[in-house]
């Protein structure tokens, strides 16, 4: 088979698969308003499948509908009723976002497509991109930005800890405890950096975006022709042609309705992603560092705490992959070794130590 119609088989796949996903979501789903979309976006897959395999079977070749794992549905599942519609959508987005780009790509890169098929990929694009405006939608709805502070969060305490747990085992090999608490000492204080930068971070974004949006209200309001100027300038700089971007604030401004190129209003609260960021990573160190309290050798300790973070990595890792048009071993792999590969150079730094200063003696 040629590479793209290998290619096009992996579209009837996907799709065909996302149908069966976003309808047993909508089985499953209790918010009315979410079945709804997940019911319509059913559809929308069936049809994208439905094209897909029309353009195979003209080609010559046999298409035979895939067969969703269980365990692809029970991931979705568990998304659901864990992490809640907001991380769900999130996720799904991924996969959204992903499909756009394959297909533009695959479009780009076929000369020999026929007009009718060409326009129905484009429309199937459109679809697509329509897919990320709900789930947009929904982000907002359910405070999406958080599941990113707490992914982020967990990732930064589970190698940021493991590591520092290595590099002390080496150190104090016949001292769990010691390194146990060591390291739930640094986790600690991680945490309260992590939240307080967190913190910080969107709250000055959040007032930076405030004030830029309350002077040029003002300047709408005090210099209107400067104001179309600026707008102007800004379009141009996004690459909008001059003459467009003249015709589109002319437009706008005659209607009353410039005020619509003003930045968007920030709803993420500071407060909550600090919370969301501190107490993921608390929750990545203890992965770490509980081992270290029940093991009789840091050794020991050592074995259970990889084998615990590489559990968590790679399942968080499989999480994001699952619906995001990642190769899921490909992504939890990466996870996993780069969070170890950290964790070995720390142990060697730590080995280092005690053989130049002889730390584990004292």
């Amino acid at each position: 088979m040629q590479e793209y119609l290998k290619t096009a088989y992996s579209f009837y796949i996907d799709e065909s698969t996302d149908s069966v996903v976003y309808k047993y979501l909508a089985d499953i789903e209790t918010d009315e308003k979410l079945k709804e979309e997940f019911l319509r976006l059913a559809k929308v897959e069936a049809d994208h499948a439905l094209f897909w395999r029309k353009f195979l079977e003209k080609r010559g070749v046999s298409v035979k509908p895939p067969k969703v794992s269980k365990g692809k549905l029970l991931y979705a599942k568990l998304l659901r009723k864990i992490l809640g519609a907001g991380a769900t959508v999130s996720i799904l987005e991924l996969g959204e976002s992903q499909a756009v780009n394959k297909y533009y790509e695959y479009l780009k890169a076929n000369q020999d497509l026929t007009e009718d098929e060409v326009s129905a990929i484009k429309q199937i694009i459109f679809e697509e991109l329509e897919h990320e405006k709900i789930f947009a939608e929904e982000k907002k709805r359910f405070h999406t930005e958080n599941v990113r502070d707490f992914v982020l969060g967990m990732n930064d305490g589970l190698v940021e800890i493991l590591g520092a747990v290595f590099g002390l085992s080496a150190v104090y090999p016949d001292k769990p405890f010691l390194v146990g608490f060591s390291g739930l000492i640094v986790g600690v204080a991680g945490s309260l950096s992590m939240a307080v930068g967190t913190f910080i971070s969107v709250r000055s974004q959040r007032q930076v975006n405030e004030s830029i949006r309350k002077n040029m209200e003002i300047l709408l309001d005090v210099a209107p022709d400067i104001a179309a100027e600026k707008e102007i300038e800004k379009l141009v700089e996004n690459g909008i042609p001059e003459n467009v971007a003249k015709e589109i604030v002319e437009k706008l401004r005659e209607e009353g309705l410039l005020k619509a190129l003003l930045p968007e209003e920030e709803d993420e609260n500071e407060i909550r992603a600090a919370l969301y960021t501190g107490l993921a990573y608390l929750f990545g160190v203890s992965f770490s560092v509980i081992p270290f309290f029940l093991a009789p050798t840091s050794f020991t300790a050592l074995i259970f705490s990889v084998i615990l973070a590489s559990l968590a990595l790679a399942s968080v890792g499989t999480l994001v992959a699952m619906f995001s048009g990642i190769d899921t071993k490909k992504k939890a792999t990466e996870m996993v070794t780069t969070g170890l590969g950290a964790a070995l150079i720390s142990y060697g730094f730590g080995t280092l130590m005690d053989k130049v200063f002889g730390i584990g003696a004292l």
